[in-house]
């Protein structure tokens, strides 16, 4: 069993999917758009002019797919209540991936050192999704 974020942009998926492969290095997994669907949204679901709209894509970030869409297209985006935990092989990748997030974004919590990790911050990116970038515990 796995559990995996999905990821609902209100619109700006596909912009939010460009800025998260250039961040993360990566190449996009999978890309669906609403008129691609075999089956067609139910009659006012979506607002007209949605077609091309993402209705599912992924990228990875290491070992974890990553899934996204612009879930009903309201242009009213919500993460709150939770953070994506990336963990980075050194301190040059944790500040590459930290700096690459934070553009656009807020800084929470700059990278420092703590007691379970060597360097550790936090950043919600421009989208308003929460991150917590750290270089693993060396044993």
């Amino acid at each position: 069993m796995n559990a995996q974020p999905y990821l609902f942009f209100e619109g700006r998926a596909e912009e939010a999917l460009a800025f998260y492969t250039k961040a993360f290095n990566t190449s996009v997994s999978a890309l669906m758009r609403y008129s691609e669907a075999p089956d067609k949204p139910p009659p006012g679901m979506l607002p007209p002019g949605t077609d091309n709209k993402v209705m599912h894509a992924s990228f990875k970030v290491g070992g974890t797919e990553v899934m996204l869409s612009d879930g009903m297209c309201s242009g009213k985006p919500s993460f709150n209540g939770f953070s994506l935990a990336v963990d980075t092989a050194d301190e040059a990748a944790a500040r590459r991936t930290f700096d690459a997030l934070a553009d656009g974004g807020q800084v929470t919590m700059p990278l420092g050192k703590t007691f379970w990790s060597p360097l550790f911050g936090m950043v919600t990116d421009r989208y308003g999704v929460g991150w917590m970038v750290m270089v693993a515990q060396q044993g």
